[in-house]
């Protein structure tokens, strides 16, 4: 009888050992780890640029995760642990934001850093959860639930506003439960002064730019997509981008027949360098760069935290 309490006890040890252990933290290899391949490739890469762009314009770091299972760890205990290895938004600021998906347990969680706990209060991101997130995986719209929910995240910590709660769980998820900011003019103005004169700058170089312009073209999709949030909403944003899609090849297609633009492809391909505005454009071999008589270090497009951290602010949910 002994022998066979043994026996049942040590399946029961085993079990009890593992859920105490709970799920491991993966290494962080980019903004979106996605562990339990729920995503697909398109959505990984547009979730990225998204995140990427949004980290350079406020610095703002922000991760997704999905794991399978955490193996009967609580997501809150998890998402703290995650957090902390991961150092995620800058040391000092703790401006980091961790958005943990668990499909086979049917939980996730967003994760707030210290900084931007009055911002992403835990009720609203218990709303974002509610009714962005959660509508689209009762569907098993995984793609569209992680990457409106991330969406929703940097709306808001871009000064944009979610709607108030309808109250319909089966109400279909667009993407679009949040508006544009509710800023005054001035405030719009300037801001809008800032973000369109940098993007417009870049666009404007793209265009006149022979060879590297392309690369520029599609380098400005996510920020064309995003940074007009913050000063003409979503439907502006959208609108914007549409426009930016269009005149771009056709602003870049009319000007290639212009002589000035021949000769500046003409002198680049012969010489390995044109003037054109005042900046001297090189080839370098396969690509081309700008340059104005000075002389800049490249960076990096790996991504690590920056010592961040956070303590247990956020929210949590379940479909």
């Amino acid at each position: 009888m002994k022998r066979t309490s043994r026996f049942l006890l040590l399946p029961a040890m085993l079990l009890t050992a593992s859920i105490l252990a709970g799920a491991d933290v993966p290494y962080l290899t980019g903004r979106v780890t996605d562990n339990a391949q729920i995503l697909s490739p398109e959505t990984y890469r547009s979730l990225t640029d998204s995140l990427k762009a949004h980290e350079s314009f406020t610095g703002n770091q922000i991760a997704v995760l999905t794991i399978p299972t955490l193996n009967g760890e609580s997501i809150e205990d998890y998402a703290v642990k995650v957090f902390r290895e991961w150092k995620l938004g800058q040391k000092g600021k703790d401006n980091g934001i961790l958005i943990v998906v668990v499909p086979n347990d049917h939980r996730m969680r967003i994760e707030v850093g210290y900084g931007l706990e009055g911002t992403i209060t835990d009720g609203t991101a218990g709303q974002i959860i509610r009714t962005v997130m959660t509508p689209r995986f009762k569907n098993g719209d995984y793609n569209g639930g992680i990457m409106d929910g991330a969406r929703a995240v940097m709306s808001v910590l871009q000064g944009g506003k979610l709607r108030e709660e309808e109250g319909g769980a089966g109400e279909k998820s667009t993407g679009t439960h949040f508006k544009g900011p509710d800023l005054p003019i001035m405030e719009r103005i300037l801001i809008g002064a800032f973000i369109f004169g940098i993007i417009g700058l870049f666009t404007a170089i793209g265009i006149l730019t022979p060879g590297v312009g392309w690369f520029l073209y599609f380098f400005l999709i996510p920020f064309w997509a995003m940074f007009p949030i913050v000063v003409v909403g979503t439907k502006g944003a959208f609108t914007c981008l549409v426009t930016y899609l269009f005149a771009f090849p056709a602003a870049k297609l009319f000007l290639k027949k212009s002589e000035w633009y021949q000769k500046a492809q003409k002198s680049l391909r012969t010489k390995g360098s044109a003037s054109i505005g005042g900046f001297t454009l090189s080839s370098g071999g396969s690509g081309g760069s700008w340059s104005s008589g000075s002389s800049g270090s490249s960076s990096s497009s790996s991504f690590s935290g920056g010592g961040g951290s956070s303590g247990g602010g956020g929210s949590s949910g379940s479909w």
